[in-house]
């Protein structure tokens, strides 16, 4: 009981009731794969490289890049080729087909460059700084192609700010220390014009409020009574490609400015965090007005500099897909590919959209292979499995035979789209792409988990976004597919184009259908993440009572939704937490279990009328 020792009058609140359970969300995806951008590992890298929650296909633009291809080296020998960027494709798909949350885990295969080296592909540009400060760099955030921006910094000046102090003299209205001032004779400066390196100057504030004007040279001539003063800031435009254009406004060049442009530019941290490029710089004791000058010299009004040495990579292999886990022993080693996504919870629908683009069938089971165990490891997540582009009749059923798991599904054929990046000549056929099907499918899973609930099948759903299927599967084909748990896309003449097939690769007939296995991975999650509580409480018949009306009261729940089978409650589920699911030896070792029973809702896989001639007088 609780320690009471002076007199008094003490108020406790207590629970007189069973504790709720959340349930937990079942829609949340994660892709891992190649892109043309993006947070990466790598090293001397920005530290947040942990995948981005992206909720709209224009925020995976702004983070990964678009759907250009990737320029790609399969050997360190072979020349660069066109690649698809199946994970961008997919992902299009997936918000394309209703998906709301994508969790992306880039993966980026670095290119040797000679001696046993990783090239990175980060692209960069030096500026040459005056004053014997060495060189600021422009670069890249990230590796990649996409990196090679051409980067430009104006000069915006503000109007004339001179004032004349009774007590000062002429002053500058507005300007803070480490402001960077313009001081001319005569009339202000207009536009982007370069600034005049004896004309520059970098405000101190003393004590009292006065200002000095310290100049490029060290000097501080006070500014002459009919001087202009003008405030100068960096504008930096950052041309990625003809539809898309970041610009930095109202940035500084001295530390000591709110908008430092080492600050809001930076590796870690940034005003942006998906900016493309960053600022290399370290001031030293150098004169602001230095790097101001450096930086806007490097660009003539209308041209810029343009970062080089960004490339795309090599192919990912399954092992680059899998990825590694974050070091334990160095913080700055964080997990990247399926590691990446291990770490984040609320996925619950996992893909590699890249498994079967290889060309060679045991690099795909490989890939398949790690996402199977990904998801049978972590156990709160269902993988979407492709087979090999091009699979006949034969090579898919021999592809699935490899494979077994209740925490899968694979899907057949491929989709063949019109390609979004090419814009044909009047005239000419539109070039067409085939893709993989996991990411229309995922984004199908989570627009049937948003509308009807995860019990029921993501199946009879149609599929958006496509021309064809690259294989016609009719009934015949299906009736060959089904048994084995390969899930067909078809087209349904009137109907349009839909999943037909909600199996998966499990030989255990108890987890056939995928509606069931998600079920029960949400069942369990929530309850898992709900009952935390409990740890530690004192293990008596007041915790169990407790425990099961709460799991109780999260099934009634979950009854009154349609996920249960049966007419009653007591037909739909059980929940049993008392001494004949308990010996003494389990409360002598601080074990609570409590026993639950589910009836889950299977779906009508095959709909079958039985009709017969029927008339007044006969018998049923």
């Amino acid at each position: 009981m609780p320690e009471y020792l002076a007199p008094g009058v003490y108020v406790e609140e207590v629970s007189f009731r069973s504790k709720s359970i959340e349930g937990v969300p079942t829609s949340t995806t994660g892709f891992a794969g190649m892109t043309r951008f993006g947070p990466v590992q790598y090293p001397e890298g920005p530290r947040t490289t942990e995948p981005r929650l992206i909720t709209s296909f224009t925020e995976f633009e702004q983070v990964y890049g678009g759907l250009d291809p990737l320029l790609t080296a399969p050997g360190s020998a072979d020349p660069e080729e066109d690649r698809i960027v199946y994970l961008a494709h997919a992902a299009r798909a997936f918000f394309d087909n209703g998906g709301k949350r994508l969790y992306v885990s880039r993966v980026y295969a670095p290119r040797d460059s000679g001696g046993g080296a990783d090239d990175y592909g980060v692209a960069e540009a030096a500026v040459p700084v005056a004053g014997g400060a060495g060189t600021a760099t422009w670069r890249a955030r990230w590796p990649g192609r996409f990196g090679n921006v051409l980067v430009e910094t104006r000069v915006a000046r503000s109007g004339n700010v001179a004032y004349t102090h009774g007590s000062f003299g002429p002053q500058a209205q507005r300007a803070k220390a480490g402001s960077i001032v313009e001081i001319t004779a005569g009339t202000a400066v207009v536009g982007n014009t370069p600034p005049v390196a004896g004309n520059v100057a970098v405000v101190e504030v003393a004590p009292d409020g006065s200002q000095t004007f310290v100049r490029l040279n060290g000097s501080s001539p006070a500014p002459g009574g009919s001087d202009v003063i003008q405030i100068l800031e960096m504008q930096v435009i950052v041309t990625v490609d003809l539809d898309r254009v970041d610009v930095y406004n109202e940035l500084a060049a001295d530390p000591r400015q709110k908008r430092y442009i080492g600050k809001i530019l930076q590796a870690n941290d940034p005003e942006d965090e998906n900016s493309v490029v960053q600022l290399n710089w370290t001031p030293g004791s150098i004169h602001p007005g230095e790097l101001l000058l450096a930086l806007r010299g490097t660009a003539d009004p209308g041209q810029g500099v343009r970062l080089a040495g960004g490339h795309d990579g090599g192919v990912a292999q399954p092992s680059d897909l899998q990825g590694q886990a974050a070091s334990l022993d160095n913080s700055e080693i964080k997990a990247t590919g399926l590691e990446a996504l291990g770490e984040i919870e609320d996925i619950a629908i996992v893909a590699l959209p890249e498994s079967g683009a290889y060309g060679d069938v045991d690099l795909s089971a490989d890939a398949v292979g790690r996402l199977i165990s990904h998801c049978e490891r972590l156990r709160y997540r269902i993988g979407v499995l492709d087979a090999p582009e091009g699979s006949s009749m034969t090579e898919i059923r021999a592809f699935r035979g490899r494979f077994d798991s209740k925490y899968a599904a694979m899907y057949h054929p491929w989709v063949e789209i019109f390609d979004p990046t090419e814009r044909p000549a009047q005239g000419a056929p539109p070039r067409r792409l085939m893709l993989p099907p996991s990411g229309f499918v995922c984004g199908i899973y989570a627009r049937t988990d948003v509308e009807r609930g995860v019990h029921k099948a993501p199946a009879n759903e149609i599929v958006r976004g496509l021309t064809r299927f690259e294989a016609n599967v009719n009934k015949e084909r299906q009736d060959v597919l089904n048994p084995e748990g390969i899930n067909a896309l078809r087209f349904f003449e009137g109907r349009g184009n839909r999943v037909w097939g909600a199996r998966t690769i499990s030989s255990d007939p108890e987890w056939k259908y995928v509606n069931v296995r998600r079920l029960f991975i949400y069942v369990e999650h929530s309850i898992d993440l709900g009952t935390q509580w409990a740890v530690f409480e004192p293990n008596n018949s007041r915790l169990w009572t407790n425990i099961r009306e709460t799991v109780e009261n999260f099934l009634l729940v979950l009854w009154q939704s349609g996920a249960l089978l049966g007419d009653k409650p007591e037909e739909a589920y059980f929940v049993r937490c008392d001494r004949t699911t308990m010996t003494q030896n389990d409360l002598d070792n601080g074990r609570l279990i409590c026993l639950i029973g589910i009836a889950p809702v299977k779906p009508a896989e095959f709909v079958i009328f039985r009709i017969g001639q029927w008339t007044a007088d006969a018998k049923v």
